[in-house]
């Protein structure tokens, strides 16, 4: 049974929720793509359900960059089939966006738009994950 930030899935399934809208994403390996997410953008385990039989889990709560993410894995036989990612983006608003970019690339995340300064004045770029999902990153241009 996996414990962090004082929560099991027999005491507390309710860590703090950090920020006032969290995404929820499924995805085909929900403890994998936790696995990778704290590889690749420093994410704290806050709650994970032990998983089934199977290896799925129907909850799994992350921290990044001070703000909830939560997790599922597809459940077919209680009616939530596995739908591709689309139509949405993950935006990672970072200070070092290099540190978190670089991480992010050597745990196994695809460039999908390199890091370029934009119209907006701000550098940015996207990646997608391996699990479908489109992150992107935005920073401050630095002066100097």
């Amino acid at each position: 049974m996996t414990e962090r930030a004082g929560a099991t899935a027999t005491s507390n399934p309710s860590p703090k929720v950090l920020g006032g809208l969290v995404p929820y994403l499924q995805v085909d390996g929900a403890l994998k793509a936790a696995q990778f997410y704290k590889r690749a953008f420093g994410a704290e385990e806050a709650f994970v359900v032990p998983p089934d039989e199977q290896g799925r889990t129907m909850h799994v709560h992350l921290y990044i960059n001070g703000s909830s993410l939560m997790l599922c894995d597809p459940y077919p036989d209680h009616g939530h089939p596995l739908e591709k990612p689309q139509g949405f983006t993950m935006q990672l608003v970072v200070d070092d966006i290099d540190a978190w970019w670089n991480r992010a690339v050597e745990a196994g995340a695809e460039v999908v738009m390199p890091i370029e300064v934009m119209f907006w004045g701000d550098r940015y770029g996207q990646l997608r994950d391996p699990f479908g999902i489109l992150w992107a990153m935005n920073a401050p241009v630095k002066a100097g």
